[in-house]
């Protein structure tokens, strides 16, 4: 089967899927079902061969599996898969997601501002209504007002005017379409600047919220919620993971099911990873408003120090300034719709925890937990940092250990496994046990590993490799842990969910190959380069003719009797040369020119007067040359 046709069978598996799912009511994204069948065929368990074609059996199979996994409603895994999706598909960085904010608005703001460069206004009416157009579109990218509201429409009107007043208009008609968009932007900033320094001195600001207070407010609560939120995950993830251990030494009898506990502990972790990206992107939203608000001030304080109740100020001083001020508040209003986008993303989160905490809830649990001591991670951190509990390099000299006091930028090592123990994960089968950097972190192949205890790091790091193979064959039994346990690079058919859109990838083996091009040099080594190669045409046919010379000379050669036991030493020189010089010195000198005058030769013609010829020498004599 070619790969298309594998990618079309992948498809139409992915498409039978979602439709038996919506018809049984429950309805599933395509990136969600991609997800879950490259999880079923990974899984060992369900004996699916990924180096041979799917056979129709198979094809029944996986969908059967599929559909079952995807309609369980209280499985911590399938919630745990969703939750990642959804965190995936909605969540970006800082930057991308402004850089498509300002995309989405510049999308919006082209029919208004296409308008407004195609206008071919001629009387008066129609350059009226372009004007208020301009006033519209003003007010639509500056996001300062309705421009429905009256109010709104007659301060950005009367700002317009004394930047760009209408009999200005035939100018800008006559610009391109370019000029047109850029003057209307910069247009924008000004009027955005003026208003907003109308508002600072109590004279307009008509619909302008005050966005820096709206945020002093909004911050702090959504730290609070992102914070609570956190500490109600980790208090939850921390009771499962006590009472799993307590399971797994035989102290707790009869408890709840020890792989639903697992799960759910793996829920609560993911759902603790989200909530402190969260948490970072809402500490940097405060950073950054403290600096707008004083950028902000500054900015305020100089205008004031610029117009001081002046007449008339010269523009090249004040435009800058209001171009600035504009900016500053277009950073408050990014603020504004990313502190939205996170607390949206917040509050969407919670209900993929909900299937566990429904199934163990204080009553269902309170029997099990007596006798049982919750740590929390700062506990086991504490507990087990310390000299003692450290690594001791030379038992191990032929690893790499790194510790806090060796290792420049220690705390921001990217630790593998999101900083949880490998050998606890393989151990006791896809435990979750924080681990402690105090103890050493091995470097292995490049990567840092991070562990638990001190017997974890020397049985891990008395086989790695083992390690992270169990590790891997644990996240196929699981596959929610290859994104928490970021584990991506170890399978090469599953991607970010972002990344996989794509869905006609899973079933066929990765194909290894690739076009690649190889060039050696001439000479690798040294001593493997001829000195006496020449690439230069000339430069061959001089030593050729140099050789060719060699058939004139005399070679002389000299051996005695003792020599014959020896190499035969031969010696070679050029016959001295001929020589020759010669010299010239050419000289020369100037005379005059001869010059003679012959008179009277016409003759007397009827006359009787003889004819006498007059000879007269014109030459210059040589002294006067």
């Amino acid at each position: 089967m070619s790969r298309a046709q594998a990618e079309s069978v992948i498809k139409n598996i992915i498409r039978e899927i979602a439709q038996e799912c919506a018809s049984k009511g429950q309805a599933v994204s395509e990136t969600l079902v991609a997800f879950m069948v490259k999880a079923v065929v990974l899984d060992p368990r369900n004996e699916f061969n990924v180096d041979r074609t799917l056979t129709k059996d198979d094809v029944h199979k996986l969908i059967k599996l599929c559909v079952d996994r995807l309609l369980d409603s209280r499985s911590p895994a399938l919630d745990t898969v969703k939750m990642q999706v959804y965190f995936d598909m909605n969540y970006t960085t800082r930057a991308d997601f402004l850089e498509e904010h300002r995309r989405v608005l510049e999308s919006r703001l082209q029919p208004v501002v296409r308008e407004i460069t195609d206008s071919r206004a001629r009387t008066r009416e129609e350059l009226e209504s372009l004007y208020r157009k301009i006033v519209s579109a003003v007010l639509l990218r500056s996001g300062l007002g309705s421009p429905t509201d009256i109010a709104v429409v007659r301060e950005a009107t009367a700002a317009l005017q004394s930047v760009f007043p209408q009999t200005e208009l035939g100018t800008f008609m006559s610009l391109v379409k370019k000029d047109k968009e850029r003057q209307l932007v910069e247009l924008t900033h000004i009027v955005t600047g003026i208003r907003l320094f109308n508002k600072e001195c109590g004279k307009g600001g008509e619909g302008i919220d005050d966005l820096p207070a709206i945020l002093n407010e909004a911050v702090p609560a959504t730290t609070q919620n992102v914070d609570i939120e956190i500490q109600r995950t980790t208090d939850t993830a921390f009771r499962y993971t006590a009472l799993m251990e307590k399971m797994m030494s035989g102290e707790v009898h009869d408890g709840p099911s020890l792989q639903l506990l697992k799960d759910s502990d793996i829920n609560a972790r993911q759902h603790e990873a989200f909530l402190r990206i969260i948490l970072n992107d809402v500490i940097n939203c405060a950073q950054q408003v403290e600096m707008l608000e004083a950028q902000l001030a500054s900015r305020m304080e100089q205008l004031q120090a610029t117009v001081q109740s002046k007449t008339a100020v010269p523009t090249a001083h004040v435009y800058p300034q209001f171009i600035n001020l504009a900016h500053i508040w277009s950073g408050f209003q990014d603020e504004m719709v990313l502190l939205s986008v996170l607390s949206n993303i917040l509050a969407s989160l919670e209900p993929f925890t909900k299937g566990h905490r429904d199934v163990f809830t204080d009553e269902m649990l309170s029997p099990f937990m007596e006798n049982v001591y919750v740590k929390t991670d700062e506990t086991r951190i504490r507990e087990t940092s310390g000299g003692d509990n450290r690594v001791k390099p030379s038992d191990m000299k032929h690893l790499d250990w790194l510790f806090p006091e060796t290792t420049k930028n220690f705390e921001r090592l990217p630790l593998q496994y999101r900083g949880y123990c490998g050998w606890a994960l393989v151990k006791y089968d896809r435990l979750l046990l924080p681990g402690n950097p105090d103890i050493g972190v091995l470097r292995y192949k490049d990567r840092y590993y991070a562990f638990s205890q001190k017997e974890a790091a020397y049985e891990f790091a008395s086989d790695p490799d083992r390690f992270i193979t169990l590790v891997a064959e644990g996240a196929k039994k699981s596959p929610e842990l290859i994104q928490l346990l970021e584990l991506h690079t170890q399978f090469a058919t599953i991607t970010p969910y972002s990344q996989g859109r794509d869905q006609g990838k899973m079933i066929e083996k990765p194909i290894t190959k690739c076009d690649m091009g190889v060039q050696t040099d001439t000479h690798i080594l040294e001593t493997n380069i001829v000195k006496s190669y020449e690439w230069n045409e000339w430069e061959l046919r001089r030593k050729a003719i140099k050789l060719a010379n060699l058939r004139t000379k005399i070679t002389h050669s000299v051996q005695t009797n003792l020599s014959n036991m020896r190499r035969d030493n031969v010696s070679q020189v050029y016959l001295p040369k001929d020589q020759e010089s010669q010299t010239k010195r050419d000289g020369g000198s100037n005379v005059p020119k001869p010059q003679t005058f012959l008179a009277g030769l016409r003759g007397g013609g009827f006359q009787t007067r003889p004819t006498i010829m007059t000879k007269v020498d014109l030459t210059v004599d040589v002294d006067q040359t």
